[in-house]
């Protein structure tokens, strides 16, 4: 009976610890972020084990798009915008943003199209002579690019490029400045030092180089004179040549001035040039690689061209091969031009422009491509003609290309420095908002590329007869800028 009654005892104790080892339901929650999710629901029991699954809709979570049209338009350049944008996406998986490259030339009937369509990017890329025009239509943001400015860091922004992004009409800034360059006379130095010829620097020595360079050595050409008329470049260049010449759009009352002496000789200057220059139409493309290649002397180029000197230039199927040895240390450099009444420095500011109707996250997109190794790794493209607007940034600049090394310091300083001696028909002093307005629909309306090309091309036109045409454009611009 004992061994009966241990033997029950042991039984008993062993039916109560199988019971305590059976499975218990627990209740656990997990929400989980996408467009459909399947969840299963198990309902545990010491006899039945049942599925029960449940289809449950929930929202996807949409993305903030922002739309960067930039005029580095060239693969490697685009390449490097991109991958700062991944940088971005990276750390804001909730944003998008779509790098489209545009032609600068095209930028304004680009504008133009998009606005009609409602369908304006929210950041580009742009020189500043179109910053004054967009402002006077109202589509920049003068706001945004306030803040902008503020949250990167005001005092880091040199003054020059602030003032030249200042509207003057609101007392706000229209854009934020982003890098720029200096335009000069890029000649050889070498042959202008045998054939005896000053530098290219006044009216005077340009036109004896003319008449002097062709026939000497490989140059079958003195120069490449821009005149292409759907291009921006023959406008810059012919611009440095009117403020040389203190030819000016408007007088201090206001007046158009288009058809003055001086800009009549100012034309007459230019479009002569085309005597010991390959014949039309020419851009930079052309000028650059004739450089390169020993055909031509000197060409009118902005410091973009420093590191094509060193190692050539790039094309379709690779690179110009330089058929001068050590072209960058026989080429000198003239950024200031004299005329028969005054002298001009041209130089451009690219600025980053945020559209009316930008979402606010393109502020926070702008100040990151400006923040530390992201600006930098844009200046490194081209750092000769990226330079930096931002005190913070010209020391990492400076050691952003090994081909520093072949200019002299003097060019190099006249470079960091360029924004001080910067001049342009759209930061005149006393300007207002319209006038400016109306000068960057000159220079978008390709108006002076027009006229140079009809002068020298096609020959429907005087300097007499095109400085009129130019008169009575930029009249009817006006007009239309002050009934607006």
């Amino acid at each position: 009976m004992k061994k009966l009654n241990l033997i029950m005892l042991i039984a008993m104790v062993g039916a109560l610890l199988l019971s305590a080892c059976q499975p218990q339901t627990v209740e656990v929650v997990k929400t989980v972020q996408v467009e459909k999710v399947v969840t299963q629901e198990v309902v545990v029991t010491q006899e039945v084990e049942k599925v029960v699954t449940q289809e449950v809709m929930v929202e996807p979570t949409e993305k903030t798009v922002v739309e960067f049209w930039t005029t580095d338009n060239e693969e490697d350049r685009v390449n490097v915008y991109e991958a700062v944008a991944a940088r971005y996406m990276e750390q804001h998986p909730d944003v998008e943003i779509r790098i489209v490259p545009i032609d600068e030339a095209t930028i304004s009937q680009r504008i133009a199209t998009a606005q009609a369509a409602n369908r304006l990017p929210d950041i580009v890329r742009m020189g500043v002579e179109r910053v004054a025009a967009f402002a006077a239509d109202g589509i920049l943001d003068e706001d945004a690019a306030t803040a902008a400015i503020q949250s990167i860091g005001e005092d880091d922004f040199r003054a020059g490029p602030l003032q030249m992004v200042t509207d003057p009409s609101t007392g706000k800034y229209a854009a934020i400045p982003y890098d720029g360059w200096i335009q000069a006379i890029w000649y050889r130095a070498d042959v202008f030092d045998q054939a005896g010829l000053n530098a290219p620097v006044s009216w005077e020595d340009i036109n004896a180089a003319c008449d002097t360079l062709p026939g000497t050595g490989n140059l079958l050409y003195a120069l490449v004179l821009p005149d292409d008329p759907g291009q921006n470049y023959p406008h810059q260049v012919f611009e440095q040549v009117a403020i040389s010449n203190n030819a000016w759009p408007f007088d201090a009352d206001g007046n158009v001035t288009m058809n003055t002496p001086e800009m009549v000789e100012a034309l007459k200057f230019y479009t002569d040039l085309a005597r010991c220059a390959p014949p039309g139409p020419q851009y930079w493309r052309g000028a650059r690689e004739m450089y390169e290649l020993d055909q031509s002397g000197m060409l009118f180029y902005s410091t973009y061209i420093m590191d094509d000197l060193v190692e050539g230039s790039g094309t379709d199927n690779g690179k110009i091969q330089i058929a001068v040895p050590d072209l960058a240390k026989k080429t000198g450099f003239a950024p200031k031009m004299v005329g028969p009444n005054g002298q001009a420095t041209y130089g451009q500011l690219v600025t980053l422009g945020i559209m009316q109707g930008a979402d606010p996250v393109a502020q926070d997109v702008v100040k990151f491509f400006m923040d530390g190794q992201n600006y930098q790794d844009v200046l490194a493209l081209a750092p000769f003609g990226k330079v930096p607007v931002l005190k913070s940034a010209v020391d990492g600049w400076k050691g952003l290309s090994d081909f520093f090394q072949y200019y002299d310091p003097t060019t190099l300083e006249q470079i960091a420095n360029g924004y001080d001696a910067m001049q342009r028909w759209l930061f005149r002093p006393g300007y207002d908002a319209t006038q400016r307005a109306v000068i960057g629909d000159i220079e978008g309306r390709l108006l002076i590329p027009q006229v140079l090309s009809n002068i020298i091309l096609e020959g429907t036109m005087t300097p007499e007869s095109g400085a009129q045409w130019l008169q009575e454009q930029v009249e009817i611009m006006l007009a239309d800028r002050q009934n607006q």
